[in-house]
């Protein structure tokens, strides 16, 4: 009797924005941006892409997903099954906005579902927050909403508010090693209770919805004094806390994006024209994204498909 191949799978990841001011490595935010995958069994590796940075995304050397998917596989005994697989991305990568998350998630699930390895979606997560080593980017991406992580796992918020949201992405990456790499190995007792004080208002910002608690919520001692000089659109994009319908804003990550929390009863639009006019006037060049937080992570947004060709002519799902 014929082995049955196994069915495709359809995986939509969203990006995601981690520390969010003073929660350095403990909470993540996914953000409506996303980074899809099809896969399918072929005889050979072949990638399609489009969308953002598709040059990377399809590139078959260096690539992030296949390398987590054949490592994964192989850790397992298992035998390395080639897979024809689409891609379309939204997420800029190499920004602080989640890429190498998403990317260790989709190869995990996609080893996970080829190598009928039986994993549980949190076996799933718990293998990319160990590869990754970001369990905030990971937590967010796979989850979805806001989440903070711990030693022995992630929790997911249950959050009265969703406030809009601008991501300013510069054209230079930055690489999370380097921004690592200015960090102090110790820091004052008044700036970790500093910290201490402001995550916890943020998650209560978060929480009870109260937009007012932002500005005060994202200070931040432990990350962003130091990685300032290494993202020039910060600075300046803090300034605005409280004006121009701006409540906030924390580097993205490690950076060089800025998060930037908007007031939910302004002009999103409006304030996007008016941060792009002050930059431009600065000398300083950013791309900026409009968004919101994405309630659903990769968890949830997993289909299979039957690989008809009406399937084919659909692909990609539309989001809901």
């Amino acid at each position: 009797m014929p082995v049955q191949k196994p069915s495709p799978l359809e995986i939509v990841l969203p990006a995601t924005s981690a520390n969010l001011g003073p929660a350095f490595d403990a909470a993540g935010i996914a953000m409506r941006l996303h980074y899809r995958v099809r896969a399918k069994v072929a005889r050979e590796f072949s990638i399609e892409a489009r969308g953002r940075d598709a040059d990377i995304c399809r590139g078959l050397e260096r690539n992030l997903v296949l390398e987590t998917y054949g490592e994964v596989l192989a850790a397992a005994g298992k035998a390395l099954v080639p897979l024809a697989i689409q891609v379309d991305n939204e997420i800029p990568i190499g920004k602080g906005l989640g890429s190498s998350a998403a990317a260790r998630l989709a190869g995990v699930a996609l080893a996970a579902h080829f190598g009928a390895l039986g994993w549980s979606d949190d076996a799933v997560l718990k293998e990319a927050v160990r590869r990754e080593h970001h369990g905030d980017n990971a937590a967010a991406c796979w989850l979805g909403g806001v989440t903070l992580v711990h030693a022995e796992g992630a929790v997911k918020l249950r959050v009265r508010a969703e406030w809009p949201l601008l991501v300013a992405v510069p054209d230079a990456s930055l690489s999370t090693e380097h921004a690592r790499s200015v960090l102090p190995r110790s820091y004052s007792r008044a700036d970790v209770v500093t910290n201490i004080q402001s995550a916890m208002l943020l998650t209560a910002a978060f929480i009870e919805g109260q937009p007012e608690l932002i500005r005060y919520a994202l200070e931040d001692r432990i990350h962003q004094p130091y990685r300032g000089p290494l993202c020039p659109l910060l600075d300046p994009l803090r300034s605005l806390s409280g004006q121009m319908g701006v409540l906030g804003a924390a580097l993205s990550g490690s950076g060089p994006s800025v998060l930037v929390v908007l007031n939910p009863e302004g002009d999103a639009e409006e304030t996007r024209r008016k941060i792009a006019a002050m930059l431009e006037e600065k000398g300083l060049k950013a791309e900026l994204l409009l968004t919101s937080m994405e309630t659903h992570g990769a968890r949830d947004r997993r289909w299979m498909w039957s690989g008809t060709s009406d399937h084919e002519r659909r692909w990609p799902i539309p989001l809901p």
